[in-house]
């Protein structure tokens, strides 16, 4: 198969998120992108007795799954425009596939958090940065509960600064959990507020720089959270009239998260070991703990479904799914008939290889190696964004398109990603951005050629996000024989024209990292921008940018040019009007995939 029939394969697997299982458990919503222009919403009956309805078809922009309607006839939705993240809440009823009915006003001036019917039909519940009496966008958050007959926006919450990333109403309708930051950005803490706003009280608090995370049992008295706790989390429950009740509490495991399934049963725990997903399903009232079917890949439980139960399942050649598992056959059934959808044959993938490195102070660092299988051209770093994120085992075309055009390819877990314990991940802030995590980066290429695996001067950087960033960071800091060419795709370049361009809510997350705002520590914020060292720059340069993007915005681009120019600094440039935060649509994969192998391997030639 020639490089265009593959690369129209990868493009034909759909890209699965968000999956969320009824609360009566008997379907299973998702979101899948690459399936038209945008992504839209499918569902499928958690038996699987009939294939997935198509709910939502879309071109301006990408639809997601916001939440179910109590009664699990409906479910509410995002969509924004062209990636702008600006989103509008919509009710899409399984009888009526296709009629999304708007619940929110059309051009909203404002990022929206949540969305979730209250019993009475009558009212929404969201978090949005928006200021009711004036129209206008404010920095932080307010909780509202929004009257769909009369449109009245009642503030049920205002916080003085910072983001509510999920507001969760309980089923029966009389409280919302959300959670604060207010004390301290590198914090959060939960709160309660009933559904008339009279009482708004904090309930979980572990420290003002620890993090906890809650949602609610089914039966809306209780909720269960993850709670920071020193160097590891521990998971409990909080009751309204009995307080809190650990439920796991062992410095020894690695819990990333939790949650209860809608429909009730044993409580899921999420941890990473081995640089690999393992669940456990434990039931709250006894403490009993047992382990779901051991299955090829990773596989995340995600609710009871009669006898079985319907999970996440994904690996590197096997795509993300989502499946029914049957215990007394211990057979598996794919909910959303995936393989009918694509074209791949998932044996030409290349699987996810293990590999470690010791970075410049010793520390044990992992990433994912995916090898070419011959005519090797170099090796490609892909970093993941984030920070806060991890790469995992999992399919990704733009890995499998690179390995297919000769390239070897390795995602680094660099400190400060999840997964590999609360202290791996904290040390990021003890630098801030373009510390050792970048040291870490560097040591794995290193490490790499010591292998035997790259060559110097054949090895070529990209990621988006705070992987552009990255990228950015190696070709203005790396030795010039060591990295040959950088991608950075929606990649931070000045990072306080950044912090000041961003979304609001997302400032608090720059200040956890950095220390402080740009005024607090400027000298920090000008040590670790890019832009600031671009003199340096001798490799190739290819810069990559979503027009729309509102987290890493175009003027990161429009500084960094100027300052290119001023050096006489040579650079490849390339936008796309119609994508935000990253590129996903598939006629813009279509250009940036082969790009950056074209790009590559022009630099190690």
């Amino acid at each position: 198969m020639g490089d265009d029939r593959f690369l129209a394969a990868l493009l034909s697997v759909p890209v699965l998120s968000g999956p969320e299982v009824s609360p009566d458990g008997r379907w299973v919503v998702w979101s899948w992108s690459r399936v038209g222009p945008a992504a839209d919403v499918f569902a499928a009956p958690t038996d699987g007795s009939s294939p997935p309805v198509r709910l939502t078809e879309t071109s301006e922009g990408d639809t997601v799954v916001a939440s179910w309607t109590p009664e699990g006839e409906a479910v509410l939705v995002t969509q924004d425009t062209d990636g702008d993240e600006r989103e509008r809440l919509y009710r899409v009823r399984l009888a009526e596939p296709g009629v999304m009915e708007p619940l929110t006003g059309p051009s909203p001036n404002y990022y929206l958090h949540g969305g979730q019917l209250h019993p009475n039909g009558r009212w929404l519940v969201y978090s949005a940065n928006l200021d009711a009496q004036s129209g206008e966008e404010t920095e932080a958050d307010r909780l509202y509960r929004h009257d769909l007959e009369s449109g009245e926006l009642l503030a049920l919450a205002r916080p003085e600064r910072g983001s509510i990333p999920w507001p969760e109403l309980n089923r029966q309708g009389t409280h919302v959990l959300y959670s604060r930051n207010e004390l301290d950005p590198a914090g959060q803490q939960v709160w309660l507020v009933d559904i008339e706003g009279r009482e708004d009280h904090e309930i979980l608090n572990f420290g003002a720089r620890a993090k906890v995370s809650a949602s609610w049992f089914p039966d809306g008295r209780r909720v269960l959270f993850v709670a920071e706790a020193g160097s590891y989390r521990r998971v409990g429950v909080w009751e309204m009239e009995g307080g809190v009740l650990w439920l796991l509490d062992d410095p020894g495991r690695n819990v990333e998260d939790a949650f209860a399934p809608p429909n009730g049963g044993p409580v899921v725990v999420i941890e990473v070991e081995g640089a690999g997903i393992r669940a456990s399903l434990l039931d709250p009232e006894t403490g009993e703990e047992f382990a779901p079917p051991e299955v090829r890949g990773n596989l995340v439980p995600l609710a009871r479904a009669g006898g079985g139960w319907v999970c996440k399942r994904y690996d590197a050649r096997h795509p993300v799914d989502v499946i029914r598992y049957d215990p007394e056959g211990g057979s598996t059934t794919s909910l959303t008939g995936l393989k009918d959808r694509t074209s791949l044959d998932t044996d030409r993938l290349a699987a996810a290889e293990d590999f470690r490195w010791r970075s410049a102070d010793g520390l044990e660092v992992q990433g994912w190696l995916y090898r070419a299988p011959a005519d090797v051209v170099g090796t490609v770093i892909l970093v993941h964004g984030g920070p806060t994120s991890h790469a995992e085992d999992r399919f990704n075309a733009e890995v499998q398109y690179l390995v297919s055009r000769g390239f070897h390819v390795m995602t680094p877990n660099y400190r400060g990603s999840t997964g590999f314990g609360l202290p791996f991940q904290d040390s990021i802030k003890e630098d801030g951005w373009g510390g050792r995590e970048q040291e870490d980066i560097r040591r794995g290429i290193e490490a790499l050629i010591e292998a035997g695996v790259a060559r110097a001067g054949r090895v070529g950087i990209t990621g988006t996000s705070y992987g552009g960033y990255s990228a950015w960071w190696a070709i203005t800091h790396f030795p010039t024989d060591l990295v040959a060419a950088a991608a950075p795709i929606c990649g931070m370049t000045d990072l306080t024209v950044d912090y000041h361009a961003t979304r609001p809510d997302l400032r608090p997350y720059s200040e956890e990292m950095m220390g402080g705002t740009p005024e607090e520590v400027p000298d920090l914020y000008h040590e670790r921008s890019p832009i600031n060292f671009v003199k340096d720059i001798w490799g190739r340069l290819l810069i990559v940018q979503g027009m729309q993007d509102p987290n890493v915005t175009p003027d990161n681009v429009d500084v960094v040019v100027k300052a290119l120019g001023r050096e006489g600094i040579h650079y490849e440039l390339l936008t796309f009007e119609d994508e935000g935060h990253g590129i996903a649509r598939p006629w813009n994969l279509k250009v940036l995939y082969p790009r950056l192998a074209d790009f590559f391997e022009a630099a190690f030639g």
